[in-house]
């Protein structure tokens, strides 16, 4: 084998490193997640109506959902980290809705879910921003939420209450941040009652223009597309993240670039859910800033996540290498993407995270410097990492988390109680 010592991936280039053997690249932040339906990952494969979508899907999640308490969440949450870690993620954006007991109620402390998922983070070493959610009504009419969506619920009061209850929970490793579950679950004023009470650095991320239906919808009763309405309604800007944003017109798609908000991509649970893919192209050409996420959890791999963002603008364009930018490597380009985003959307500084990739695998047998990426992404699903680092910290070595077995061994324990009367 042609073994590089000492290189690292930097979004200019390779340079010269004496404290890696083989190739390291920086760690890539998660901008999406629901970290409970990774335990439902694979259950709602099985059609349930001849026209399923999204809106049938969440019927089978809502029912997962209502399984979850502080000890499951917990449990389910540090599986997932750990799988995070090992396959190269180094911080991940929660965006939390279970905040309370299946009945509405909140927990006697009512930031216990929250808590939970705090210290799943911490007790894996993965970097988290945590985003409670404000989740209000059920759709753009302002009915109230359903049976199902009442643990979801908040006041603004007692949202606001929430967050202050978080916020001393703050370290290097930990940022609380807020989400607005998507338009159709907040009320306009509601929105502005928030928004203007966050501190200015706090981070923003929103569910929006997922689905045609929700596009639709708020045309008729907003006057506006979603991603048009949020523009015209909201101080849109570097603090923002924007998931999804799946259908949108050439001027929303230039006007989101414009704002300085980062796109979360999640390209498995967008296919996974039958969504619709992203005009990414249109979106590099107007200098916008993206990432990825993994969201429902069908996928956790970067190298996924990636690849099919790359892949399905292929299949809508019936050409090839189209995320191409400042180099001539799709993979490149695309890792530059995902790191150039990555401290705006997440608000944490990433510093000391890196991925080391096993040079010894046989997909990079012969690598020089400049294929070493496009042969991480693009040459299929076999493990490549060997170390992981989050702030100067060893947590993945010989690409295992030390609590690998442990921590399975109490997710398997749990599922199997979760679905024991499913």
């Amino acid at each position: 084998m042609d073994k590089i010592t000492g290189q690292l991936w930097t979004p200019v280039g390779w340079t010269d490193d004496s404290r890696f053997s083989g190739y390291a690249v920086p760690g890539i932040a998660n901008l999406h997640s629901h970290a409970f339906q990774r335990a439902m990952a694979g259950l709602a494969e099985r059609q349930t109506h001849p026209e399923d979508s999204f809106w049938t899907w969440r019927e089978t999640m809502y029912r997962f959902a209502a399984r979850m308490n502080p000890d499951s969440l917990y449990a389910v949450a540090r599986q997932l980290y750990v799988e995070m870690l090992e396959a190269g993620y180094t911080s991940v954006c929660e965006f939390h809705y279970l905040h309370h007991a299946p009945d509405g109620r909140p927990y006697a402390e009512p930031a216990a879910m929250s808590l939970a998922l705090i210290a799943a983070a911490r007790d894996t070493g993965i970097r988290m921003t945590l985003l409670p959610v404000l989740y209000m009504s059920g759709g753009f009419d302002g009915r109230p939420l359903s049976e199902r969506q009442r643990r979801f619920g908040h006041s603004v009061e007692s949202f606001l209450s929430l967050l202050a209850r978080l916020q001393p929970e703050q370290d290097e490793r930990l940022r609380i941040g807020v989400a607005l579950h998507s338009l159709r679950a907040v009320p306009a004023a509601s929105m502005h009652e928030v928004l203007a009470e966050l501190p200015g650095d706090m981070r923003v991320h929103i569910h929006i223009a997922e689905q045609i239906g929700e596009v639709q919808d708020c045309l008729s009763l907003r006057g506006a597309r979603p991603v048009e309405w949020l523009l015209a309604n909201a101080r849109v800007d570097t603090r923002w993240t924007l998931v999804h944003a799946t259908h949108l017109t050439e001027a929303e798609t230039v006007a989101i670039a414009d704002s300085g908000a980062t796109v979360a991509i999640c390209p498995t649970t967008e296919a996974n859910l039958g969504d619709g893919l992203f005009p990414f192209r249109d979106y590099l050409d107007a200098e916008g800033r993206w990432g990825i996420g993994s969201d429902s959890h069908i996928s956790v791999s970067p190298v996924e996540e990636l690849r099919w963002l790359e892949y399905g603008q292929r299949l809508i364009t019936r050409h090839r290498n189209i995320a191409v930018q400042d180099s001539n490597s799709v993979g490149e380009s695309l890792l530059h993407g995902v790191v150039a985003s990555a401290a705006a959307s997440t608000g944490l500084s990433g510093e000391g995270d890196y991925v080391v990739l096993d040079d010894s695998a046989p997909l990079f047998a012969g690598a020089h410097a400049q294929d070493v990426v496009d042969r991480w992404i693009f040459s299929g699903n076999r493990p490549a990492v060997r170390e992981v680092h989050v702030g100067h910290r060893r947590v993945v070595e010989a690409g295992r988390h030390a609590q690998h077995a442990v921590i399975a061994s109490e997710y398997q324990r749990t599922l199997r109680a979760l679905l024991a009367d499913a």
